[in-house]
């Protein structure tokens, strides 16, 4: 008999983000779990910083595919593309983030929701 693991489908899109923004180097990964806080707006925030406009850019393109190929899933809202400064994929539940670099530090979401747990990940 195989046993096999249920995980929660945010938990799943979570894991598909962080993976997509690894495959275009995206810096500073970090998922902020925020199931245990009554007031959030979603189970995770995924977090990440690019040294580019067109970086960033890449980056949702990526996040977007690879969740996308996984659940067939789009995000219900997108917003950023144009400045390309601060890109939102809102996926209900799973909220990513992508920043260029000076911007995510002018903002300081983690400082917002210092008390989720984070998980940092590495580039790939």
């Amino acid at each position: 008999m195989v046993k096999k693991k249920i995980v929660a489908l945010s938990t799943y899109l979570s894991e598909l983000a962080v993976h997509g923004i690894q495959e275009k180097k995206g810096e500073d990964i970090v998922r902020l779990d925020l199931r245990n806080i009554h007031t959030s707006v979603a189970d995770y925030f995924i977090i990440a910083s690019a040294n580019s406009a067109t970086q960033v850019k890449a980056i949702a393109d990526s996040v977007e595919k690879e969740i996308y190929k996984a659940t067939q899933a789009d995000p219900r809202h997108r917003e950023g593309f144009e400045s390309a400064d601060w890109i939102i994929l809102d996926y209900f539940d799973v909220v990513v983030h992508i920043f260029k670099t000076e911007k995510r530090h002018f903002y300081g979401i983690e400082e917002l929701w210092g008390d989720a747990e984070s998980t940092n990940y590495q580039s790939a």
